[in-house]
């Protein structure tokens, strides 16, 4: 299953990629992760919990980020194991950052396969939720940019 989508930050692409490429300040722009710890360079762990539909699931989720290319580009690779249930998460994901004026346009393409009770739920329910997850983020990420006495 594939997501992609574009959102634009009022801010220069070179302070947007300083901050999407901090695993700390994106897991905060992420509803649902806690625990997150480096484990090796380019390498993290995190629990991630979602409701998707009327089910509710946490993931062990590994991340490993395989290519940047500053200012441009991040490239990660995600694996996942719920807790509780039998299944398996793992995705792609490519985000491209592009100068638009004075504010940056990110763009990105998740590749992601599901295996398990959450692979059953099927495409239209879990790109709903994938939507949903992408305005929280959009939120989260514009408003840190946000300078002090504008909003």
């Amino acid at each position: 299953m594939k997501f992609s989508g574009e959102l634009t930050v009022k801010a220069p692409r070179e302070r947007v990629y300083e901050a999407v490429r901090d695993a700390r300040f994106f897991a905060s722009c992420v509803d649902g992760v806690r625990d997150l710890q480096e484990t090796a360079p380019d390498t993290y762990a995190a629990v991630f919990e979602t409701k998707v539909a009327y089910m509710k699931f946490a993931f062990k989720v590994s991340v490993q980020v395989v290519r940047a290319e500053p200012p441009k580009k991040i490239e990660a690779k995600i694996e996942g194991t719920p807790l509780g249930i039998v299944g398996r998460l793992s995705a792609t994901s490519l985000t491209t950052l592009a100068e638009a004026g004075d504010a940056t346009r990110i763009s990105y393409d998740v590749e992601t396969a599901l295996t398990g009770k959450l692979g059953s739920l099927g495409q239209p329910v879990l790109r709903a939720k994938a939507k949903e997850m992408e305005k929280q983020f959009a939120a989260r990420l514009a408003a840190a940019f946000v300078a002090p006495g504008t909003s």
